[in-house]
């Protein structure tokens, strides 16, 4: 049975400081223009299990996807995996209570890590309609109301480690990378109804001479896990993926590419970065890293910044921000490095207390902070600049977590693999709703 615990009347935690922003909501993995940029009005920096901690849920069973928050909602997507269902379920952002959950029953084999749950990609939202794709399972629409509005079975999403890539909705069209696997492609569906607008292949994969962990051992393990990007150009929207081997651009309306780039390896955890001028992609499990601007057009291999070659990305993508790329790896370590030439400024280990201190969530920045989570649940707040600066360290229950914040409104929506947590310096923050 689900329990909510509300925590009303907390004081604010003494000397608790605050980022301040301007208001959106949380509608994607990653925010409203997908960058991990939060904005809002006042933002906590200081909590644990009860200070600054507006409600927690039991969740029912382990998940890495990471919630999204709309208006008066709380979204998330969710494993049973007792029943083999695979469900979105919706939350009042105001108490924590279950509003509806729905899914389907899907009892054929498909493959994944045992660290990596189903549903591991985060729904999407437009404020009338949440999408989820559930890799095998399908892809399904709901209202937010939990109105059931139309599924797309894509086929077979199988690789041995799962999947991960969350939709992305750009004017009447959401977006779907069905991958990694055999069966790969990215696909934009129908806002309205799920017919196929379009469908593109994926690049060849290329294995000889890798240079990342599997090199020596080819072919070794393949694909993307990237979540695609939207970026302006001078055509308007364009959707960069982070494939293996290349970085490419898209029309998101047809599909059609506008630039590539290769450089990267055939392995790919991490979504690119951007402030909108420039672009980082890395590779996973010590892959390559290259910079570029974010517009040209056809074969842009000339044009690349930088190349790092087995460098130290990870599993969650980080935050390009006033000339420093900023991330963190599976070892715990936080890295900060120059845009322009790719080189190291710092490199620290990312200290706490819990006993994992990995990282597989992805970084959000506030203003000149950014906030992200570890292994154990604990939130390290750091100053987004050349020196290195721990603000502040927030610890929870200790949970297994691997997903990103979602915040919106003052409010900081955490996910770990046994509760959702509702972390708010003021309780009334969402009264509006």
């Amino acid at each position: 049975m689900t329990h909510i615990r509300t925590i009303l009347g907390v004081a604010l935690a003494t000397a608790g400081a605050v980022a301040d922003t301007h208001a959106a909501d949380w509608p994607n993995w990653r925010g409203p223009s997908g960058d991990g940029v939060a904005e809002g009005v006042r933002y906590p920096m200081k909590w644990d299990e009860e200070a600054n901690v507006k409600w927690r849920v039991d969740l029912p069973g382990p998940g890495n996807s990471s919630p999204i928050i709309s208006g008066s909602r709380v979204f998330i997507s969710q494993p049973i995996a007792d029943e083999n269902r695979r469900t979105v379920m919706a939350f009042d952002r105001q108490t924590g209570e279950t509003l509806w959950q729905k899914g389907v029953v899907y009892d054929k084999e498909e493959t994944t890590h045992r660290t990596n749950p189903y549903c591991s990609a985060s729904p999407s939202t437009d404020g009338e309609r949440v999408v989820a794709t559930f890799g095998s399972a399908g892809v399904y629409c709901y209202s937010v109301e939990g109105e059931p509005l139309w599924e797309r079975d894509l086929g077979p999403q199988l690789h041995i480690w799962g999947n991960a890539s969350s939709p992305v909705i750009h004017d009447n069209v959401v977006i779907i990378y069905h991958g990694p696997g055999e069966f790969s492609r990215m696909v934009a569906l129908d806002l309205a109804t799920g017919a196929i607008v379009w469908e593109a292949e994926d690049p060849a994969i290329v294995t000889k001479g890798r240079t990342d962990g599997f090199r020596g051992q080819e072919p070794g393990n393949t694909g993307s896990f990237s979540t695609p990007m939207l970026l302006p150009s001078p055509n308007g929207a364009q959707l960069v993926m982070s494939y293996h081997n290349q970085l490419v651009s898209m029309n998101p309306a047809t599909g059609d590419t506008y630039w590539t780039a290769n450089g990267l390896n055939p392995l790919v955890y991490t979504s690119t970065v951007s402030d909108g001028e420039t672009i980082v992609a890395m590779g996973g499990y010590s892959g390559n890293s290259i910079a570029i601007s974010a517009w040209g057009e056809g074969q842009r291999d000339e044009e690349i910044i930088w190349k790092n070659q087995r460098d130290a990305g990870g599993v969650g993508t980080g935050i390009l921000y006033d000339g420093y790329v900023f991330f963190a790896d599976m070892r715990g370590f936080g890295y900060c490095y120059d845009f322009e030439t790719g080189e190291e400024v710092w490199m620290e280990r990312l200290r706490a207390e819990g006993a994992n201190t990995a990282y597989w969530g992805s970084m959000v920045r506030v203003d000149d902070r950014l906030y992200l989570t570890n292994q154990s649940s604990e939130t390290f707040v750091l100053r987004a600049g050349p020196e290195f600066e721990i603000i502040r360290v927030n610890p929870l229950d200790g949970a297994t977590c691997n997903s990103t914040p979602a915040m919106a409104d003052g409010e900081i929506v955490l996910r770990n693999h046994e509760g959702l947590w509702m972390i708010s310096e003021d309780t009334d923050v969402a009264s509006a709703f």
